[in-house]
């Protein structure tokens, strides 16, 4: 977010190459798909809300979602409801009168770009969502086994939790796409599902294959610490059979009740 001509679209644009993301741009998005909204106060409250929809249905399979628009106001952000912002802070005035009128500097936000060129900001961008760590080998690993057909958000709470507990966590699929009506997803597809859902976490995950394990076995004290990580009632109701029978999204919510 930021005024007209502050640099939001070029880092936009950068950051979607980096993160594999959906873009929303608003003037595109006003051109091409709400032509009949203006500028009044309601019609950016309009626009700020749907602009938000798109992002949220946009990131229902895990992925990403990024809007660059003025969004000027506190009741349009919130109309929008980000989970991340970036604010360009880098002119005083846009080219417009009217919206540097009406523009509110953000009370909050996660990141503020004042200077710089646009692959600096991409890197600061990166480094406050930890995508610049790099993977260590020999450190100490969590490893996470499962089908995850398909990946959700409580998988993804659950690597949280490893990442915390460890500091890096490899999440092992089993070779099971295909074999029954319950496992139609290969590899490589939800391999796609867990770098877009763990997007944040960056080098701290690495995903690899393994062949259909059902046992675990380990000989004579050898110092590994098996856990079983319980997460809230309502993420240990997230359920692969309703999302692959379309009951609910991976986001654990009924699809009848998507964001208004």
């Amino acid at each position: 977010m930021g005024l007209p001509g502050s640099g939001k679209t070029t880092l936009a644009e950068k950051l979607v190459q980096k993160l594999n993301a959906a873009w929303f741009n608003a003037d595109a998005v006003r051109q091409d798909i709400y032509s009949e909204l203006g500028f009044s106060s309601e019609d950016r409250m309009s626009h700020a809300k749907r602009m938000g929809k798109l992002c949220d249905w946009a990131s229902l399979g895990g992925g990403y979602a990024i809007a660059d628009f003025v969004c000027p106001t506190k009741e349009t952000r919130e109309a929008f409801n980000p989970d991340f912002v970036i604010w360009v802070n880098r002119i005083e005035k846009g080219r417009y009168e009217d919206t540097n009128k009406m523009f509110q500097k953000p009370e909050k936000y996660d990141v503020k770009l004042e200077e710089g060129t646009p692959e600096e900001w991409v890197e600061t961008v990166l480094n406050r969502l930890n995508l610049t760590e790099a993977w260590d080998n020999q450190a100490p690993t969590a490893l996470l086994i499962g089908r995850y057909q398909p990946f959700h958000i409580g998988h993804k709470n659950l690597v949280a939790e490893a990442i915390k507990r460890t500091g890096q966590c490899c999440i092992a699929l089993r070779d099971v796409g295909g074999i029954d009506d319950k496992n139609p997803y290969d590899f490589e597809k939800v391999k796609k599902e867990i770098h877009s859902a763990c997007i944040e976490f960056g080098n701290k995950i690495k995903v690899v294959e393994l062949p259909n394990i059902m046992d675990v076995f380990y000989g004579r004290g050898v110092g590994y610490n098996i856990e079983q990580i319980e997460l809230s009632k309502e993420l240990q109701e997230v359920s692969a059979t309703k999302i692959r029978a379309g009951e609910i999204g991976q986001d654990g919510k009924p699809l009848g009740k998507r964001p208004e």
